[in-house]
């Protein structure tokens, strides 16, 4: 998948996330803040690469600002952002 905007899924309500999407011209790039960056930065680390790998995102950076978002949250939000951001936004892969 090829990032070719940027993009946003999610709110900065309590229990979500805000998750954007950018373009990037070599390699990806994390940036994670919220109450409880510190505690979750290693968790949603993992996510995100997992995420990636899985859609083969090669070059992205990628904002998260976490209001205590659940696992499942994170991701729904990452990868709604990741297809809004290619373009593939409602098209089956």
């Amino acid at each position: 998948m090829k990032i070719v905007r940027s993009a946003v899924a999610g709110t900065l309500e309590s229990s979500d996330c805000i998750v954007t999407v950018f373009p990037a011209y070599e390699g990806t790039e994390l940036e994670y803040s919220g109450a409880n960056s510190v505690i979750f930065s290693k968790r949603t680390a993992a996510l995100v690469d997992d995420i990636l790998k899985e859609y083969k995102v090669t070059c992205a950076r990628i904002s998260i600002c976490d209001q205590g978002a659940i696992e499942i949250t994170l991701r729904a939000r990452l990868k709604t952002a990741l297809e809004r951001a290619a373009g593939e936004e409602g098209e089956v892969r």
